[in-house]
């Protein structure tokens, strides 16, 4: 007898046939897990599931946090230090989130009619359209994808927006059995913990009804230019019926036609449940698609303005790296796009203004050179300012040629953040002068007081070795001072206040390159260029071209090391971020990583030698004349600092601090390093600092520098 020809089994729920019958039984493993689950189902919505968690050895009632009234995916956003004023928002999906008594009883009604008919009476399955849906597809490879409740659709739902990988996402909604009595295992226990009432708002505030809108509050305005509230009963039907596949009846970029035939479809469904009267849908049905599209407000990485775009990406970056936000970067990142933080950051938008045009008055935006400046706060690591004459952009094309080398297309004026903070591709800059701090941090260290006199000659033959080169004498470095004036006694003030490379060498000379190293390091000065890297990990002793700053540093580095001095000696971490509230209520406090990095005497000793570069005078010893004394001029209150100068004006630096901010500009071409920015550039950083910080001065203008009680003479 052929299979045609054979008894049909009869069920309650219709007829088998052969074919089905015989897949059935090759997926009786599965199915044994699958029919607890639907018994399960059968029990009665007010039944308990307690000890029936378990499903062959997974537990797949089990509900997983994230599944209980979890928030749908917001955008977060990133506020200055006043805590007011948005300087950035996160997002990847445009929504507006909406309360249950904002949803119109037509969008509830239209959606349990098409999706889920027996949504009021079940317990997160639907045990009749299940074994439907089972018998009827199980043949086609044992999958079912029919059947699914509102409920199971929000578990899905909620299992794609709480992936942060490409492979958990296809999981979340892959095609197999085992996947789909998860999903009716949450389903049973979601309803456990939510009401029907949550379930429905969570799941309009979160599906997809294409053209960039999630949730039914941005399709209304999508699609209609309107609230919830104010959508008629077939606007309603049309926007449900998107969601089973918002591509195919998409009325603003697909088929009209197709959304008319939907809409018409879910009016039906509307009438045969009972939400409307014949009467009711026909004239539903008779009105037209009366579109009103608008822009989706999608959100996405981004500062609001375009000078806190080097901020902004920093704290994105920094935000990616902070382990406490999950396992890789990709979580982290995901956390900050959909997590709905309320993030408070550092950057004190009165200051950063005050920055932008302090530098803009040095070079415009559109010079050849960047001059950019970071400011962080001692005692906290707190970056208030991140400014630079460049246009922050991702689209860093062919914008013309550098005037240096009409072969290299460079991408100025725009940039990111790098330039000023460093990456693994962008090393930074030659510090010149600036790093003898470091050496003399070393020296004091050591024991050596202010009053440290060497003698030193316009030209020094050290005891470093190096190749051949304008600053060797046979095979040792012998350094030059920057003018053949400078010769004579000289001790760390007036050494300091004039930048006297001799003196600074042979102060190395006697504590050690290494030691001067080791105190850069404590201070947070990075290593990134390969070639200095090899210098301070295989033989930092004889590293003597590092006093004079030959190593290539950022401004972020730079701001943060010479925050340690007013801060009596204690290295703070630069970080972003001070809290950030949590979409549940939560807070976060993010508390400064801080070290004593060096002695507090160590400290005020060295910020009182700093106080010569400036003008603004030693408390305990004679400083003869400084290098930047413009800045003590423009500055109303107490300030040190230091001048950098590289060997043939490649670059130039100024770091400077007063007893509540330290600030570091430079001025280089970062686009070709050998365009070198010659004299008329080299004041620009000392000039763009002192602006900077007489403005900080007046926004917070408190305290004093301790003068030193030891380390003087």
């Amino acid at each position: 007898m052929s299979d045609s020809s054979k008894p049909v089994a009869q069920t309650w729920f219709g007829p088998i046939t052969a074919v089905q019958r015989r897949a059935m039984f090759a997926l009786v493993p599965v199915a044994v897990a699958f029919g607890l689950v639907v018994g399960l189902a059968f029990l009665p919505v007010t039944s308990g599931i307690g000890g029936l968690a378990k499903v062959g050895s997974e537990a797949v009632l089990d509900l997983p946090d994230e599944l209980v009234l979890p928030p749908a995916p917001e955008a977060s956003t990133l506020y200055a230090s006043d805590g007011k004023t948005v300087i950035a928002t996160f997002g990847d999906q445009y929504r507006v989130q909406l309360e249950y008594d904002q949803i119109p009883d037509s969008v509830i009604q239209a959606l349990v009619a098409t999706e889920d008919s027996n949504f009021f009476e079940h317990n997160g399955v639907d045990p009749e359209g299940v074994m439907r849906a089972l018998v009827t597809n199980i043949a086609d490879g044992g999958t079912s994808e029919g059947a699914s409740t509102i409920t199971m659709q929000y578990v899905r739902q909620v299992l794609s927006y709480t992936a942060t990988t490409p492979e958990e996402v296809a999981a979340a909604s892959e095609v197999t059995i085992d996947r789909k009595v998860k999903e009716m295992g949450y389903a049973l226990a979601l309803e456990e913990e939510m009401s029907k009432e949550d379930i429905l708002t969570n799941y309009l505030n979160t599906v997809y009804f294409g053209n960039g809108a999630y949730g039914i509050g941005a399709a209304a305005q999508v699609y209609y230019g309107k609230v919830p509230a104010d959508l008629t009963v077939a606007e309603s039907a049309m926007l449900v019926g998107l969601i089973q596949s918002p591509s195919v009846y998409d009325p603003i970029n697909g088929s009209s036609e197709a959304a008319l035939a939907r809409r018409n479809h879910v009016v039906n469904r509307m009438v045969d449940v009972g939400y409307l009267t014949s009467d009711e849908g026909e004239t539903a049905k008779a009105e037209d698609l009366n579109l009103n599209p608008q822009e989706a407000n999608n959100t996405s990485g981004g500062a609001i303005d375009s000078d806190y775009g080097f901020f902004v990406d920093y704290f994105e970056k920094w935000w990616e790296q902070q382990e406490d936000f999950g396992d890789s970067e990709e979580v982290r990142k995901a956390r900050l796009y959909r997590g709905g933080y309320e993030i408070t950051s550092t950057l004190n938008v009165e200051l950063q203004d005050a920055s932008q045009e302090a530098i803009e008055n040095q070079l415009e935006t559109g010079s050849e050179y960047a001059l950019g400046s970071v400011v962080v706060e001692p005692g906290t690591g707190a970056i208030e300012v991140m400014a630079v004459n460049r246009n922050y952009s991702n689209d860093v094309s062919d914008n013309g040629p550098n005037t240096a080398n009409s072969d290299y297309k460079g991408s100025y004026p725009n940039t990111t953040n790098p330039l000023l903070s460093g990456n693994a591709d962008v090393n930074g800059y030659q510090a010149g002068s600036s790093f003898k701090m470091f050496t003399m941090l070393a020296a004091l260290e050591a024991g050596m007081p202010l009053d440290t006199t060497i003698y030193s000659p316009y030209q020094y033959t050290s005891k470093y070795i190096v190749g051949d080169g304008e600053a060797a004498c046979g095979n040792h470095w012998c350094p030059k001072n920057a003018s053949q004036s400078e010769v004579g006694n000289y001790n760390m003030w007036t050494g300091f206040g004039e930048s006297v490379n001799t003196y600074f060498v042979q102060l190395a000379e006697r504590v050690g390159v290494d030691k001067a190293i080791d105190v850069a390091e404590r201070l947070g000065i990075k290593f990134r260029n390969q070639q200095d890297l090899g210098h301070v990990e295989n033989n930092p002793e004889s590293f003597g071209p590092f006093v004079l700053g030959v190593t290539q540093t950022t401004p972020l580095d730079m701001a943060a090391a010479y925050a340690a001095l007013p801060a009596d000696g204690v290295y703070c971490k630069p970080t972003p971020v001070t809290s950030a509230l949590t979409n549940s209520g939560g807070t976060i406090a993010f508390a400064s990583e801080c070290d004593q990095a060096v002695s507090v005497e160590v400290a005020r000793a060295a910020v009182d030698a700093a106080r010569c570069p400036t003008g603004y005078g030693a408390a305990e010893g004679n400083c003869t004349w400084g290098t930047a004394e413009q800045v003590s001029a423009a500055v109303d209150g107490p300030v040190a600092g230091k001048t950098g100068t590289t060997d043939s004006n490649s670059t130039n630096w100024f770091v400077g601090f007063t007893p509540n901010a330290a600030a570091a500009a430079f001025v280089a071409d970062p686009d070709s390093p050998q365009n070198y920015v010659g004299k008329s550039n080299l004041g620009k950083p000392a000039n763009a600092v002192a602006d900077i910080l007489a403005a900080q001065w007046e926004i917070n203008g408190e305290g004093d520098f301790t003068p030193p009680s030891e380390l003087v003479h």
